[in-house]
């Protein structure tokens, strides 16, 4: 586990790229927040990170959003859904699975039995003394073979402030 204090929208997105210079294929990252939290500022970080051209928008009402770069990111909310049926009629399980890609689930914790076992879980939280700029990161690696994925964020994190 790693927990990470952000001053501010442009060093949330810092460690989003910072993780998504690191991440390998094959990755599930469940994010998770309130509204407002950062959940689509950290994404757009991570964006950055595998080299993605495009800009990143919240995909709410379209559910996903793939980008090209270094891994394809397939940008998931889960938002709008009401019912695990809905999930299924995405077919989920094939981007969850994909070598050569990420995926990215802001609001994951609605169906968090529907997700892989193996994932990097991410809590977003606003920071009750400075609620507009500063953001609580936890980090929590639950497939045990990608831990370095937290040891190289507590690497990097000295460069974020």
């Amino acid at each position: 586990m790693l927990t990470l204090k952000s001053t501010g929208e442009n060093m949330t997105k810092k460690i989003g790229r910072i993780l998504g210079e690191i991440v390998p294929g094959c990755t599930v990252i469940a994010l998770n927040g309130e509204l407002g939290a950062g959940k689509t500022v950290f994404a757009r970080g991570v964006a950055e990170g595998l080299r993605v051209i495009n800009n990143v928008h919240s995909p709410s009402y379209v559910i996903m959003n793939l980008y090209k770069g270094r891994l394809e990111l397939y940008h998931f909310d889960f938002y709008r859904l009401e019912d695990e049926e809905e999930l299924e009629e995405l077919g989920l399980e094939e981007y969850f699975y994909a070598e050569n890609g990420l995926t990215l689930i802001e609001w994951a914790n609605k169906f968090p039995h529907y997700l892989p076992s193996a994932r990097l879980e991410i809590e977003i939280t606003k920071d009750p003394r400075d609620l507009e700029n500063s953001r609580i990161l936890h980090f929590k690696q639950l497939d045990r073979t990608k831990d370095f994925l937290i040891e190289e964020l507590k690497r990097s994190a000295a460069t974020c402030s």
